[in-house]
């Protein structure tokens, strides 16, 4: 009986209830989808690899240095090198901004991680910078870039991906045009790399990779607006 100032019997389950529209403990309660892993966020930027935790490979049947098939939002997909960091927390994949980027996932998304044995040695790409990437460029962009960026390592590569290149100077982003073989493939010392023709444009979806500097010609003729404004106004006192 509760009575009039008495406070209402507790249950004890209340105690202990916990929200399971949490992500992260749904996904440890679902064994049934252990390809379902949270989006973080990778302590190297790196564009062509993924961590995962030694317990997360296991159970995907995953070695380190595999290419993995990622599903991401909006039907987009990519595909990338996992490498191993038992800092990961086993519901979780880590993944830089270019890699989120491409997936349209934000940190705490959902994606979908799968083995991509298939994928080949490419024979050739076609790759272009751009355009807010490259106002008045100088120098030869496959020399200075691509060359040195695909070199590096046997980088996989998505047809309709993008991906950003730091210089020496500034960073540059580009896009994969076309890919033989198609949709993806690895880049080795024997692909093709053509990057002739001019800068295209990013699409709206793509504009957070292009981050802040694509907002630069705004945001100096804010700055430069509000100067004037103020100079105005001490010429009026």
């Amino acid at each position: 009986m509760t009575g009039k100032g008495k406070l209402p019997d507790i249950n004890q389950s209340d105690l202990t209830q916990r929200d399971d529209n949490d992500t992260a403990l749904a996904l440890t309660k679902s064994k049934a989808s252990p390809n379902k892993l949270i989006v973080d966020d990778a302590a190297k930027d790196d564009n062509s690899v993924c961590y995962l935790s030694n317990l997360t490979l296991k159970t995907l049947g995953l070695f380190k240095g595999d290419a993995v098939l990622i599903r991401g939002k909006k039907r987009k997909d990519t595909v990338l090198i996992v490498l191993a960091d038992d800092d990961v927390d086993p519901t979780k994949i880590r993944l830089n901004r270019v890699a989120r980027n491409n997936l349209r996932v934000r940190l705490g998304d959902i994606v979908n991680v799968h083995a991509c044995p298939d994928i080949k040695h490419g024979k050739r790409i076609e790759v272009l910078p751009i355009d807010d990437a490259v106002e008045n460029p100088q120098g030869n962009l496959l020399d200075e870039y691509l060359e040195p960026y695909f070199r590096a390592g046997h980088r996989p590569v998505r047809k309709g991906g993008l991906f950003t290149v730091r210089g020496a100077i500034r960073a540059v982003d580009f896009k994969v045009v076309e890919v033989d073989p198609s949709p993806y493939c690895i880049i080795t010392q024997d692909t093709v790399i053509d990057c002739e023709g001019e800068p295209i444009k990013r699409d709206d979806e793509e504009s957070n990779l292009g981050g802040v500097r694509k907002q630069l010609p705004q945001i100096r003729e804010l700055v430069e607006r509000e100067g004037e404004d103020g100079d105005s106004s001490e010429n009026n006192k």
